[in-house]
């Protein structure tokens, strides 16, 4: 099976410096590598709220270029430096991004690093028909 690389427009530093792909599309399902609330020079959001929706607002960004949208997630991973102070922000952005049943199953998981960075989403998303490879 194929191995589609999506980047997003105006991709930012971050896949270029550490060798990887904003997502890679397999069959029907796209794997989105982990995001984080980089601006567009891979440098991070200072505050902990900007950040959060800058990491939203890149895979946001990843999806549209593979033909998804947040409908079309399945599986969510994030990452939380802090999850207990992180917590009611994390699930406001969720609630946003997410906002009704069915929910995509999601796993938080705290961590002591994130290469400057306080949160980290990865997600896997089922792509509609039309954004299938042929």
């Amino acid at each position: 099976m194929p191995r589609d690389a999506i980047f997003p427009a105006g991709r930012h530093a971050l896949y270029d410096n550490h060798g990887y792909s904003a997502a890679i599309r397999a069959g029907d399902l796209l794997f989105v590598s982990g995001q984080v609330g980089s601006r567009s020079d891979g440098t991070p959001e200072p505050e902990f709220k900007q950040q959060l929706r800058q990491a939203f607002d890149n895979l946001g960004a990843v999806l549209q270029a593979a033909g998804c949208t947040f409908d079309d997630v399945i599986d969510v991973t994030t990452f939380h430096t802090d999850p207990e102070t992180q917590f009611d922000d994390v699930m406001a952005a969720k609630a946003r991004v997410f906002p009704e049943a069915p929910f995509p199953t999601w796993t938080a998981v705290g961590v002591t690093w994130l290469a400057g960075f306080d949160f980290e989403i990865k997600v896997i998303a089922r792509l509609p028909e039309s954004a299938r490879a042929s």
